[in-house]
């Protein structure tokens, strides 16, 4: 029988259209989880003016761990707060939850109010690596003079269960192409940059952001958030309200000792940036800094012993507050009308864990360690037998 071409070719295009629909990342939304608050267009911490996020993704190797040589599964993620074409800095403020963690550079935000570099994140032994790389970067570039210093800000989660983690395979090129290939626009979830490694509440972890846009009557403000989750148990796990984690249960299995299997209490540690244009102080982001804790918390997190949860939170309004030689005009937000502003940081963190883990597919590491993937038909089920 003979077979017209065009309906090859019609078939072949419709094959193709399948692929690429299939190929469109997954959201926690396209879930059917409804979150509180109203996103903006990208539902990204880009979503802020001016912010841009570069990621290297290293992923190569299987098998038994040959220290040194993999498997590897860790990169790079790397914030800017007004690009990577301007060094100005911005207000910011930080808090540790639970200080089983890194955060470079954060004395200096503690003191004088300002972050005057990317925020960097990757794994717990490429802290180094990294924070070097991003001198040697603003160096080149002329963002750090000859005659100048640097104290930049980058933090970390441990990646050691799927990634040869003391290998050290993240090298300064990373760190530099993590920088150099940051932009505005969507931002890639799940198993990449930093999170390439991470197991969050006993699933697949890693990268994951959101946004909120505040009414009009509020100022119209948008506050965006990005985190790399490595935190939690199973049993923890909190969805929109629904006892994830407790429903899945033993139903989807762990691989043997996999963080977030025992009951020894919360483990693993996230690290959360909160972006907004919202015209705040010092002060008032190391507030909003805090408010973080509640959005980590709608998705089970005790912040346990064991955990390292370091946020940070900047203001990309007051250009020109840092001019030397001043006195430099800044606006700054009422106190009492800061509410809003709280309120869109905890949703927007809640919504970029989840995404975090929907956004993330099953992988396997170092001797055939196993990170299982949140099972997406089973989170719409819950949803709907909670009526949510």
């Amino acid at each position: 029988m003979k077979i017209a071409w065009w309906v090859i070719v019609g078939v072949l295009l419709a094959n193709v259209v399948v692929m690429a629909q299939s190929a469109k990342p997954e959201r926690a939304r396209n879930l059917g989880v409804p979150f509180d608050g109203t996103p903006g267009p990208l539902n990204a911490i880009t979503d802020v003016k001016g912010v841009e996020v570069g990621q290297t993704t290293i992923i190569r190797g299987e098998g038994p761990l040959k220290v040194g040589e993999g498997p590897v599964r860790t990169g790079v993620t790397v914030v800017f707060p007004r690009g990577k074409v301007d060094p100005e800095p911005v207000y910011a403020g930080w808090f540790s939850q639970n200080g089983n963690g890194e955060m470079t550079g954060t004395t200096w935000v503690e003191e004088s109010g300002m972050l005057e570099t990317p925020v960097a994140i990757t794994n717990t032994h490429s802290v180094g690596v990294v924070r070097d790389a991003e001198i040697a970067w603003g160096v080149k570039r002329g963002f750090v003079k000859n005659d100048d210093w640097s104290l930049p800000v980058v933090a970390e989660t441990w990646d050691g269960w799927l990634n040869d983690i003391n290998g050290f395979h993240v090298k300064p090129e990373h760190a530099v192409q993590a920088l150099d290939g940051a932009r505005g626009g969507a931002v890639e979830e799940g198993a990449v940059g930093g999170g390439t490694g991470m197991v969050c509440y006993g699933f697949k972890g890693g990268i994951g952001t959101a946004s909120r846009v505040l009414t009009k009557e509020q100022g119209g403000y948008t506050v965006g958030v990005l985190v790399q989750c490595n935190c939690g148990r199973r049993k923890q796990l909190m969805i929109a309200g629904v006892p994830v984690g407790k429903e899945i249960g033993e139903g989807v299995p762990y691989a043997s000792n996999m963080p977030g299997s025992d009951e020894r209490g919360d483990v693993g540690s996230i690290i959360i940036v909160v972006a907004t244009d919202a015209p705040l102080l010092p002060h008032q982001l190391k507030r909003l800094a805090r408010r973080a804790t509640m959005g980590l918390a709608r998705t089970g997190s005790t912040s346990g012993n064991g955990s390292g949860d370091i946020f940070i939170a900047f203001s990309t309004a007051n250009e020109g507050a840092d001019k030397m030689p001043g006195p430099n005009k800044v606006e700054a937000m009422a106190n009492d009308s800061l509410n809003p502003v709280f309120q869109a940081t905890v949703e927007a963190t809640e919504e970029a864990i989840v995404n975090a883990m929907v956004g993330a597919k099953t992988m396997t590491g170092i001797d055939g360690h196993i990170a299982i993937g949140l099972p997406h038909e089973r989170v719409r089920e819950l949803m709907g037998k909670y009526g949510r």
